[in-house]
């Protein structure tokens, strides 16, 4: 019998979402944004040590069928990618970051392109987030 590490369950619990109004404000407030392509991704630090996310797919995106389908798609790539991730780390402290994507107009992608769009632009916005901190701006 060979014994094979156990592959760790990716889930995307209750905890590792953003829920309330105060807590997208907060998010857009710190004013730490990336933009590639038909993905935006605004970033704020936390101090849990894993990431959060929010959505916010505007009518704009399409009608109701549409907009639940990238939010499922945004929702599988954040799972999969949530090891991924990046973390901060500022004397003594560390944690991940509360993320809010949002989308433009466009046609629907693979999933694959959104993981790295995802990982990609929460690296960017996540650096700047840091920066703020370290700089001590709000």
């Amino acid at each position: 019998m060979t014994s094979e590490p156990a592959k760790a369950r990716l889930t995307f619990r209750p905890r590792q979402r953003l829920t309330h109004a105060r807590q997208f404000a907060s998010v857009y407030a710190t004013r730490c944004k990336a933009t590639r392509g038909p993905m935006s991704v605004h970033a704020r630090t936390n101090d849990v040590a894993f990431c959060r996310l929010g959505l916010s797919i505007g009518k704009r995106v399409g009608n109701a069928v549409a907009r639940n389908n990238f939010k499922r798609l945004l929702r599988e790539a954040f799972r999969l990618e949530q090891r991924s991730l990046p973390v901060w780390e500022h004397e003594e402290a560390s944690g991940g970051f509360d993320l809010i994507v949002s989308l433009y107009p466009h046609e629907p992608l693979e999933l694959s392109a959104y993981r790295t769009l995802l990982v990609e632009l929460a690296k960017t916005a996540g650096r700047a987030a840091e920066r703020r901190l370290r700089e001590g701006s709000p």
